[in-house]
């Protein structure tokens, strides 16, 4: 990941993160260009899915399957069984 320095556009390091939430993390950076020495914060933060995770669709597939009662379970596994 790269950031900017947002005083001269040189390439900042980042020195250390403190997370603030598991979707909101505060970076600690420093630029890397002697004439400016900025030091400064920078927020990364999660926006949006543009795909869903296929372990979050597994498990809400998962909890479909236990939230139906158990005939209609075993209908749907011999579907699965007979197409697949």
């Amino acid at each position: 990941m790269r950031v900017k320095c947002e005083a001269c556009g040189h390439k900042a390091i980042i020195n250390s993160r403190n997370e603030i939430d598991p979707k909101v993390i505060d970076l600690y950076c420093t630029c890397t260009n002697p004439q400016c020495g900025h030091y400064f914060v920078a927020k990364l933060t999660f926006s949006h899915s543009i795909s869903p995770s296929r372990y979050q669709a597994r498990l809400a597939t998962v909890d479909f399957l236990r939230s139906l009662p158990p005939l209609e379970q075993q209908e749907l596994f011999k579907q699965v069984h007979q197409t697949g």
